[in-house]
């Protein structure tokens, strides 16, 4: 994988890492902000072995700042409010029995 694809991908890792340590958008986009000028003070480094130091330095970051119990959105698969009401399947109605 290219390097700026691995930047990236680190970059939106470091975002949702930090989600799940301060859930409330307002605060969380003071954080977001900080993220994002650390990762713009390297963006125009260009010798491979010095992009390939700060990769693994931010991974080891990423891995060292691991949230134990991340956040999901309620509805997402494994959230609480997933399938919570679930509508009930369509069925096809019972046959019309003359006399009843």
């Amino acid at each position: 994988m290219a390097s700026k694809q691995v930047a990236l991908s680190l970059y939106r890792r470091s975002l949702k890492l930090s989600l799940s340590w301060c859930v409330r958008r307002d605060i969380w986009r003071q954080h977001a902000v900080q993220i994002r000028h650390l990762f713009e003070l390297n963006r125009h480094v260009s010798d491979p072995r010095i992009i390939r130091d700060l990769l693994a330095d931010t991974e080891a970051v990423l891995e060292k700042w691991k949230h134990p119990d991340h956040y999901l959105p309620p509805t997402a698969p494994g959230g609480s409010k997933y399938e919570r009401n679930v509508p009930p399947p369509i069925l096809t109605p019972p046959p019309h029995i003359p006399g009843l």
